[in-house]
């Protein structure tokens, strides 16, 4: 018999639903308790209560486990010796945008060989996640599918709207409805107006359609997210600079949103070099130490080894390198949070910072 529907499809499986996986693979009270004293400090933080600067570092990309976990341990060392300046999250990323075409992200291909098994890349996903959370870190990803996001939201203490989606009704009104801090990056040409509107939107209500926990099609009622905010990436050049930050504190009071700031050291920021990052992240500390309060954190992409490597078909790529955009490994990862912290310390006193880390 003749169909006019699913002509293109060449195969549909069943998946298991978010709450069978979530309670497979559930997150402990203790975890419940650190994801949400994380999200606090990170509002404290963007409502500018806290002098202390986020620091969102990690892979561009997951694509091997257990190299994010030697990661993830070494991360935790160090952001216990610089909690007190600064709160380090880290960058857990299982889902890529693309312009056109590749590896789209440890969740759709876990095994990177273009085979797509989507039900074991969410449990190996959401697996990693508890892991980071039980060694103590908070989790910041990308919210790319609307629906991945039910696998593993409760997990993460920050989440981003990537430049491609931030024009999108559909992440927009997800925006809205997630439990974390959102971040929205400006446009892919530089521009601010559409993650200006994206915040707006997102700190209202809506309702939309999504995936229920049991896998049913249900109506979401939002409250509105009111720790949505921006994150400067670049586009045709930098969009970090002094002259950037004012400007864009002009349109954000027009838009009765509170200036609160991340910027992303690398993508158009760092002319898509890597090795730059450093030098964005000192232009931020400087513009801090001019007294600029908006500037609330900043993003690097690190990595154990530095540099990017290309799927060869046939071949496993290197664990410690990232198979997306390059990054700076870890002995400069090392360097510059530990140059960050000596410099607020110089910035605000030495002793500025005791209140916020007793309270």
């Amino acid at each position: 018999m003749k169909s006019s529907n699913n002509i293109n499809i060449a195969s549909r499986s069943v998946l298991s639903s978010p709450g069978a996986i979530r309670s497979e693979l559930p997150l402990s009270l203790d975890a419940v308790m650190k994801v949400m004293d994380s999200r606090q400090e990170i509002c404290d933080i963007l409502d500018g209560k806290s002098k202390r600067l986020m620091m969102i570092v990690g892979p561009c990309s997951i694509h091997n486990p257990d190299s994010a976990i030697e990661y993830a341990e070494r991360l935790r060392a160090l952001s216990e010796e610089v909690k007190e300046r600064i709160l380090i999250v880290m960058r857990v990323y299982f889902e890529k945008p693309r312009t056109t075409l590749g590896w789209k992200g440890l969740i759709y291909d876990p095994d990177l060989n273009a085979s797509y098994n989507i039900e074991k890349g969410i449990f190996i996903a959401r697996r990693l996640m508890l892991k980071i959370v039980d060694l103590g870190l908070p989790v910041a990803t990308e919210m790319l599918d609307p629906i991945i996001a039910q696998y593993i939201a409760d997990a993460v203490s920050w989440a981003a709207i990537g430049a491609r989606t931030t024009e999108a009704q559909t992440h927009r009104q997800l925006g809205s409805g997630l439990s974390m801090p959102v971040g929205f990056k400006n446009a892919t040409d530089g521009s601010f107006q559409i993650a200006i509107d994206a915040i707006s939107t997102a700190r209202s209500e809506h309702s939309f359609i999504g995936v229920l926990e049991d896998g049913h099609v249900g109506v979401f009622r939002t409250r509105g997210n009111p720790y949505a905010h921006i994150v400067l990436r670049g586009g045709g050049g930098p969009n970090y600079g002094a002259e950037h930050i004012a400007f864009l504190k002009v349109a954000m009071k027009k838009a009765k949103i509170p200036p609160a700031i991340i910027v992303d050291c690398s993508h158009a920021n760092s002319g898509k070099d890597y090795r730059k990052q450093g030098i964005v992240l000192r232009d931020v500390l400087s513009q801090i130490a001019d007294g600029e309060t908006a500037l609330a954190g900043v993003m690097l992409e690190s990595n154990l080894q530095p540099g990017a490597q290309k799927i060869k078909p046939g071949e496993k790529p290197d664990p410690c390198i990232s198979i997306t955009d390059g990054c700076v490994g870890w002995e400069e990862t090392e360097e510059l949070i530990r140059m960050s912290y000596d410099r607020l310390g110089e910035i605000y006193g030495r002793d500025a910072f005791k209140t916020n880390t007793e309270e």
